[in-house]
């Protein structure tokens, strides 16, 4: 998870875009198993099946860094390059929803993204999701847009 975090073309479309080195990504693990025992929920490992190599992570988390849109729950991913452009980001965060909304009984997901970030965004419309709304980030500075799926909806497009 290192490689990816330290990677600037994939932490473009993170906060600031800094990259993260081993330490801070240490960090960030930790946090992300925190999430699992206080919230019910979190970050799942996505890994490739046929070689176990590590593509990334995605699942679920309360976005704190964005209060405007509490409370909820949000649906993020993040791969190395070399796994983009392959429908790895959709299949993962499709499995997130799904056990968001089947296990654990939310009533709505939201993912961010910021403006900009077509391939984000291309992922979300196709989660079903829709855009509710624009804002700042207060962590950066930056421009986001604020996709939304009720359980409502996932249940109406899920059967």
């Amino acid at each position: 998870m290192a490689a990816v975090n330290a990677d600037p073309e994939v932490m473009r479309w993170i906060r600031d875009g800094s990259v993260r080195d081993e330490q801070q990504t240490r960090g960030g693990i930790q946090a992300w198993e925190s999430e699992w025992e206080s919230e019910g929920f979190g970050l799942f490992a996505v890994e490739i099946r046929s070689t176990g190599e590590l593509a990334g992570f995605t699942g679920l988390s309360v976005p704190h860094f964005l209060p405007e849109v509490l409370p909820a729950v949000e649906v993020g991913w993040r791969l190395g390059r070399s796994h983009w452009g392959q429908g790895l980001a959709t299949e993962a965060a499709a499995a997130a929803v799904r056990f968001g909304f089947e296990e654990r009984g939310l009533e709505r997901i939201v993912s961010i993204a910021q403006v900009g970030n077509a391939a984000s965004e291309r992922v979300m419309t196709k989660l079903g999701m829709q855009p509710v709304r624009e804002t700042v980030s207060p962590t950066c500075g930056r421009q986001v847009r604020v996709f939304e799926l009720s359980s409502d909806e996932y249940l109406t497009t899920s059967r």
